[in-house]
């Protein structure tokens, strides 16, 4: 099974399993997708991700997602904004807050892998990878 866009299948896993209220899911293993994963509990959307090794000696990370306390989703959107075939990039001035506020946008600058937030504070830009609210 050959990926191309090992972001665009872990984002479509994590919304898969959220809709279905699964406690977790396992995703592919990258550093990228580490990094991505790292904001999302940092920023309350999922509780906690472990990486693990399956049978075929492969690592892959698995995703404990996190629910109200009534069992409500807490992940509403999650979705892909730049993808390989559009790149989309945004300057400095241009990161605003998505959702009020609300939601999260996880940008890749210069300075690695980082929210919405961090990047207004450090004043840099750079392309959009996804938008979570």
């Amino acid at each position: 099974m050959c990926m191309t866009d090992t972001i665009s299948d872990m984002l479509t896993r994590i919304r898969n399993a959220s809709v279905i209220r699964r406690e977790s899911v396992d995703v592919s293993s990258s550093k990228v997708n580490l990094a991505i994963l790292k904001i999302l509990k940092e920023e309350g959307y999922i509780t906690e991700f472990k990486e693990i090794q399956n049978d075929r000696n492969q690592h892959s990370v698995r995703v404990y997602l996190k629910y109200g306390p009534l069992k409500q989703q807490i992940i509403n959107k999650i979705e892909r904004v730049s993808k390989s075939s559009r790149r989309i990039y945004k300057r400095t001035g241009e990161v605003n807050k998505i959702s009020g506020g609300i939601g999260t946008a996880i940008y890749s600058t210069s300075k690695g892998i980082m929210s919405d937030r961090e990047c207004r504070k450090l004043k840099v830009g750079g392309e959009i990878l996804c938008v979570v609210s």
